[in-house]
């Protein structure tokens, strides 16, 4: 039975997405023991995320470096943790040295799926079952529950939902010198960390950014420091009338500009998975990756992919050399599925966007 101080730890993932998901695992701990203090052991990056999520109590960074073991630091920091009173920890990744920091801490319960073949260091193991459990957020809620429990359904599962507050996104407009919008924002995000494989091509994007620029919007590009070049082609492509932010912002600033979207049409990437927690709008392009598996967790959004023969392929190239998934999919395809999208909103609340 769970004490007044249950704690629990963490281990979350490496990705901005995988991460956005893990906040339907906190939803579902806080329904289960509300008194639960959930702490998440992650990489500094992920801090503007968790710190948006009402359910995680502390970040508490992970300083280890990428596809090294790191041993010595994760000692000293399961030293650091070992008189915290942790009862549980929930090992999130797969990998063997995630799950290193928990057993050093001697935290009586961990739980995780058998991975790297991590018998000892989790001690109580879930086996995965692909088919049962086809969706990253599934398999990330299930380990809240006892061994053997059937996968939750994803209409049972709680969707993530970013909180946002007014000072964050006023300091967010004041360092990227924005004024407080007065028109309707379209928010673009071209990039996608994985690969190209899952980018739809640049003139796309431009092609429905000139459309909402003709109507009277705003449009916001938004990406990390490999997503400029796409985004810096799409600027110029529209006569540099969009608003180009990407590679200027911090993750906290593009969450809290996001918030101010109208509409979000993204790949399939972590800022698609942040417009669906902040309750955006959103389209979602898929190329090489399967939205069955990881599709936006947000009613408020249209997935748009062609289902070939070849796709999902998974792969960071196109193996085929064609990439037909993405540029047979056509800006006509995906404007028709925000139209839908914006209508549905002004059923909902009868407000209408500015503009055309």
């Amino acid at each position: 039975m769970a004490t007044p101080d249950f704690r629990v730890l963490v281990v979350g993932p490496s990705w901005v997405g995988d991460m956005v998901m893990a906040q339907s695992l906190f939803k579902t701990l806080k329904q289960t023991v509300p008194q639960a203090r959930i702490d998440v052991l992650a990489p500094s990056w992920s801090a503007p995320l968790l710190q948006r999520m009402p359910e995680v109590h502390e970040v508490v960074d992970a300083p280890f470096r990428h596809r090294r073991a790191d041993l010595r630091q994760r000692i000293q920091l399961a030293g650091r943790l070992r008189g915290c009173g942790y009862q549980w920890a929930i090992v999130l990744p797969n990998s063997w040295k995630s799950a290193l920091v928990p057993f050093w801490a001697r935290i009586p319960r961990r739980t995780g799926y058998l991975g790297e073949q991590r018998w000892g260091l989790i001690n109580d193991i879930r086996r995965l079952d692909r088919h049962r459990s086809p969706m990253t957020v599934q398999r990330f809620v299930a380990l809240s529950g006892p061994s053997g429990r059937t996968a939750p359904s994803p209409a049972s599962i709680p969707a993530p939902a970013l909180a946002v507050e007014d000072s964050g996104v006023e300091a967010a407009l004041t360092a990227m010198g924005l004024a407080a919008p007065e028109r309707p924002i379209l928010a673009l995000c071209p990039g996608a960390e994985f690969g190209p494989a899952k980018q739809w091509p640049v003139e796309h994007f431009a092609q429905v950014a000139r459309r909402y620029l003709s109507r009277d919007w705003d449009v916001w590009l938004l990406g990390s420091d490999k997503d400029a070049p796409a985004a810096a082609q799409i600027a110029s492509l529209c006569a540099d009338r969009c608003v180009n932010l990407a590679a200027k912002t911090s993750l906290a600033q593009a969450i809290d500009l996001m918030s101010l979207a109208r509409l979000v049409i993204s790949n399939d990437s972590g800022l698609m998975h942040v417009a669906a927690a902040l309750g955006r709008p959103l389209v979602a392009v898929y190329g090489s990756s399967d939205p069955s598996m990881t599709p936006p967790l947000s009613r408020n959004c249209s997935v748009a992919t062609l289902n070939l023969d070849c796709s999902p392929c998974f792969k960071r190239r196109c193996p085929l050399g064609h990439l037909k998934c993405l540029r047979d999919l056509k800006p006509e395809q995906v404007t028709a599925a925000a139209e839908r999208l914006i209508a549905d909103e002004y059923q909902a609340t009868g407000s209408q966007p500015q503009g055309r």
